[in-house]
């Protein structure tokens, strides 16, 4: 436990924040919630037509969607993900594994 009075390590105030990310790197943050969400929903959508039968005249038309947004952001999302890993630095000296038992 801490002492009365003292911070958290873990305290949002003494985190230090990082630099705005690389415009790639947001790129790619969208294209994966993009895929995570439309993969969300062709399960959802696709159960709903499974469980419930939907009689609603879109429906044929509709339910395939999230499906068809999966298939076109799952190359987007590899794509922009190997971009980003090409423009990544190689890692310091102090990064690398066999250094971290001198950091104590």
């Amino acid at each position: 436990m801490n002492a009365p009075g003292r911070r958290m390590p873990c305290s949002r105030t003494t985190r230090h924040h990082s630099p705005a990310p690389h415009p790639l790197t947001l790129a790619v943050r969208w294209a994966g919630r993009l895929l995570c969400w439309s993969l969300a929903a062709g399960m959802t959508t696709a159960a709903l037509d499974l469980l419930a039968t939907p009689q609603a005249a879109w429906w044929p038309t509709a339910w395939p969607l999230p499906w068809y947004l999966t298939g076109i952001s799952i190359p987007a999302w590899a794509i922009l993900r190997a971009r980003e890993k090409a423009t990544q630095q190689p890692p310091d000296e102090d990064t690398l594994p066999g250094h971290w038992d001198r950091a104590a």
